[in-house]
């Protein structure tokens, strides 16, 4: 299969999230694209508009036992767990190829503590290159994996502890397994978050019912693809509505109609993750058809058509009249 190859029609395809330009809203997320060498002759990583590698924690960890994945009627359970060899090791083995592949490379940090991702965005800041820093907030596959993307408090004192300690660009993932989606936004943005990354996994998990067993080792993991689409697609909305901070959609995203919702809806750009499984290219091919698409709303650029989403006029119930009143 040989590379694809760009776009037939021209367009702006720049967006702006903050601080951080990308050259186009078309992103691989972490944990999906391992970190782009396994991708080499299948994807020009350097037209991407940006890389995502998988997270990296302070210490090695071994993750979860398996299983660590299951397949579902739409969409794939995981459970990997951050599984990782360490910040050290990322900085040795794995970050002179993403920094010389030639599209911006963001790379996803977590830690069990403030300090700890305090600590990760210190290193980092010393690495030249790198063109921001996702914080995950939000994995539900780890103890506590998700109380600081829960609690608006908690998110803000870890976004602001990161900003403190870097001049980086900082995005903060967040988790949909909230009851208010927009505070956990609105305190990031507090924090001094460049940008939100919506949404992570959503918890759920797979029994085989005959040996009555969860199929998952650690029991409960973080369902990805198209089924979760019209949950991140709210999300989404959501923030918009509430929030001015700018948004990477992610989330069941495999066509350019997917792409192009997650835009109109309030997304400045969006991260293509479970469907890299199942098409290798599909972040490429994305690409490629965005330019017509973005073209065929009448718009010049990218930029134009994030948010335009036309929603209807409020309505209200007449009041009841005297012979239906209570």
């Amino acid at each position: 299969m040989s590379p694809s190859h760009g776009p037939a029609t021209p367009s702006d395809l720049s967006v702006a999230l903050g601080r951080l330009r990308l050259p186009n809203p078309i992103l691989v997320a972490s944990g999906t694209f391992g970190y782009g060498r396994e991708m080499t002759g299948l994807v020009d990583v350097s037209r991407l508009g940006g890389v995502v590698p998988k997270t990296i924690t302070p210490l090695p960890r071994q993750g979860n036992p398996p299983w660590r994945t299951v397949e579902t009627a739409a969409g794939l359970l995981n459970s990997i767990g951050l599984d990782n060899d360490g910040v050290e090791a990322f900085l040795a083995r794995q970050l002179p190829w993403l920094l010389a592949c030639g599209a911006p490379v963001i790379v996803s940090i977590a830690g069990a503590t403030i300090e700890e991702f305090v600590g990760l965005a210190r290193r980092l800041d010393a690495v030249s290159g790198i063109a921001a820093l996702e914080l995950n907030v939000s994995c539900p596959n780890v103890s506590h994996g998700v109380d600081m993307g829960s609690d608006p408090e908690l998110c803000r004192r870890v976004v602001a502890g990161v900003r403190e300690a870097t001049s980086l660009p900082v995005l903060a993932k967040l988790t949909p397994n909230v009851a208010d989606i927009a505070s956990i936004a609105r305190a990031a943005g507090d924090g001094g978050a460049d940008a939100v990354t919506v949404i992570n996994t959503c918890q759920g998990m797979a029994v085989d019912w005959r040996r009555q067993r969860p199929l998952l080792g650690n029991v409960i993991g973080g369902l990805s693809g198209p089924a979760i689409k019209p949950i991140a697609l709210r999300c989404v909305h959501q923030i918009r509505r509430a929030v001015d901070i700018p948004i990477v959609g992610v989330g069941g995203i495999m066509t350019i109609d997917d792409v192009m919702e997650f835009l109109v809806t309030g997304a400045s750009a969006v991260q293509i993750g479970t469907a890299s499984f199942a098409e290798p290219i599909v972040s490429a091919r994305l690409l490629d058809e965005l330019p017509a698409a973005v073209a065929s709303l009448g718009a010049s650029g990218v930029r134009e058509i994030v948010g335009s989403l036309r929603l209807p006029a409020p309505t209200s119930c007449p009041p009841a009249s005297p012979a239906h009143a209570p």
